[in-house]
């Protein structure tokens, strides 16, 4: 017997949490000091990418999710994902899990996307708002 291994890409969802009016960026233990990003997440079984969504949320932030409304599918060839990317209107006091080291909340009008995966999202995100979009280099970093 052959066996095949297809390499299909791993799902994700992210979540461009929208928190007292701002966006909330997190930090995960395992970036550099200035990286942050949105909130993601892989599927668990027999959970919907809607479900995934509000449980990493409270997962890595403990803020309860008001409401999520799909962004886009999104293709992250670089680590063979495919990332469903929601905007979540959260509520709550936020508590970093234990994957994650810090967070900032970002006027949205700042915000500044990377030019791939969770960062094409935030720019769909922004244009929708009639927000202008200004890319930054991969990796991000900021001052």
């Amino acid at each position: 017997m052959q066996l095949v291994h297809w390499d299909n890409p791993a799902p994700v969802v992210a979540a461009l949490i929208e928190y007292e009016g701002k966006v909330l960026l997190a930090r995960n233990r395992d970036w550099p000091e200035k990286m942050f990003a949105l909130v993601t997440g892989f599927l668990e079984r027999d959970e919907s990418p809607l479900q995934a969504v509000a449980r990493e949320v409270a997962e890595e932030t403990a803020l309860q999710t008001r409401s999520a409304t799909l962004i886009g599918v999104y293709e992250f060839t670089r680590k063979n994902e495919v990332i469903v990317a929601y905007h979540v209107q959260a509520e709550g006091e936020i508590r970093l899990g234990e994957e994650l080291v810090d967070y900032r909340l970002i006027e949205p009008a700042r915000l500044r996307p990377w030019p791939m995966g969770t960062g094409l999202a935030m720019a769909d995100w922004m244009r929708a708002r009639g927000l202008p979009v200004e890319f930054l280099p991969f990796p991000a970093t900021r001052s």
